[in-house]
């Protein structure tokens, strides 16, 4: 009986220990069982699905069965299909139109109606991350500037802001690029912070692309929402890798890559994005070019309740000083913003949204760049129909910037 009982405790002890082997990564049955459990809370079932010439696979997912109805704030929210409402600008110039751009998906298929397209996650993207809690949110070294900046935290900026007024949302559009990224898990991005609060209260809304391997394992740019209302220690996510954004198009995938990007001193390709607050409801509308995507739910939030006291745009990388020097990552083109159009990344046409539910060119404007010799920002004058503009960006790593 001794030996029998001796005999099933190693059974046990080996059965608790047996390891599965995943692209060189090795973990227990239990993790196995949490990492399945968090693909079916993100994979939801779908009426079709599309494999992209990228590698990614689009699922065209029920528009009432999304992530975004997982959150406890909306258990027993409704679905608002569109905006009461969309902001006009009271500029007298005509914005230069820009350039369709799609997404790499679009060459394989589409979503049917009253479904949305949810780039498919697998298991290999959760095991990237240092830990798979932190999949799908920024890293605690990359968070947005706030007024007590610290360069230590490892995040670069080059932007132009709008601060001390009420905003109710902005419009901008902003170059898009496929810049270098030295090592998977630092980035490069361009887009628009809407922001209120501070601290543990710091709310955000943010969109606009980036190129992230760690996240999507591949360099391409790609479309991205984010959201926070406790300054990133525990609420928000990039695009639908958490319950909150709802998506209401079922053209746009968010975290989908783009088909084409600007080259240096050739064709320019830009993203327009409006993001407004629908004073009705309370939800902040989100605009890609032509395209509603959907909204983040009031709800969601705290102090963006009562509008943003701060608008910024720009670019942003991750330095992690790689062997103890300064990250070669790119920033925008990869160029500083004195070579100008065609060469360094602009943002132009850049706008808020006032109490008036009106879209107006910004007035105190503020620079922002903290390593000048890596990355920097200049005001640019190509003219009337680009309104606010700016140019930005850098090489990182250089002579300057050792």
């Amino acid at each position: 009986m001794m030996r029998m009982a001796s005999f099933t405790v190693a059974l046990m002890v080996i059965a608790a220990t047996i390891t599965i082997r995943v692209d060189g990564h090795e973990f227990s049955h239990h993790q196995e069982v949490k990492i399945l459990r968090h693909l079916k809370r993100l994979n939801k079932p779908a009426v079709k699905s599309i494999k992209s010439e990228d590698g990614d696979v689009i699922d065209c997912v029920p528009i009432t069965n999304q992530p975004a109805f997982d959150h406890p704030l909306l258990k027993h929210h409704t679905m608002q299909m569109r905006p009461s409402f969309i902001p006009e600008s009271d500029s007298t110039y005509i914005n230069e139109e820009t350039k369709t751009i799609n997404q790499v998906w679009h060459k394989a298929g589409e979503c049917p109606d009253n479904t949305v397209p949810i780039r498919r996650t697998k298991k290999e993207d959760l095991l990237r991350p240092k830990s798979m809690k932190r999949f799908g949110r920024k890293p605690h070294h990359s968070i947005p500037r706030t007024t007590t900046f610290d360069p230590t935290k490892g995040h670069q900026y080059a932007i132009m802001g709008a601060r001390n007024g009420k905003f109710y949302g902005t419009e901008v559009v902003i170059n898009l690029w496929k810049p270098y990224v030295q090592v998977p898990d630092e980035f490069s991005l361009a887009q628009t912070w809407i922001v209120s609060g501070s601290g543990s209260s710091l709310n955000t809304i943010e969109a606009g692309w980036q190129v992230y391997p760690e996240l999507y394992d591949d360099n391409r740019p790609r479309f991205f929402v984010y959201w926070t209302r406790d300054g990133y220690r525990r609420t928000g996510c990039y695009n639908l890798l958490c319950s909150g954004f709802v998506q209401t198009s079922n053209r746009y995938s968010v975290g989908g890559a783009y088909n084409i990007v600007s080259r240096y001193g050739g064709t320019q390709y830009d993203i327009s994005i409006l993001i407004w607050k629908d004073r009705k409801t309370g939800n902040w509308w989100l605009r890609v070019g032509k395209d509603i995507i959907g909204y983040w739910p009031g709800k969601l939030f705290t102090s963006l309740g009562n509008g943003a006291t701060r608008v910024e745009w720009g670019g942003e990388i991750v330095n992690l000083k790689t062997g103890g020097k300064h990250t070669g990552t790119d920033m925008g083109s990869g160029h500083f913003a004195d070579e100008g159009y065609k060469k360094a990344s602009y943002v132009r046409n850049l706008k808020i949204v006032d109490g008036t539910n009106t879209l107006r060119e910004p007035k105190s404007l503020y620079y922002f760049a903290d390593k000048h010799n890596c990355y920097n920002v200049k005001t640019g004058n190509a003219g009337t129909s680009w309104g606010i503009h700016f140019f930005y960006g850098g090489p990182g790593r250089n002579v300057k910037c050792p």
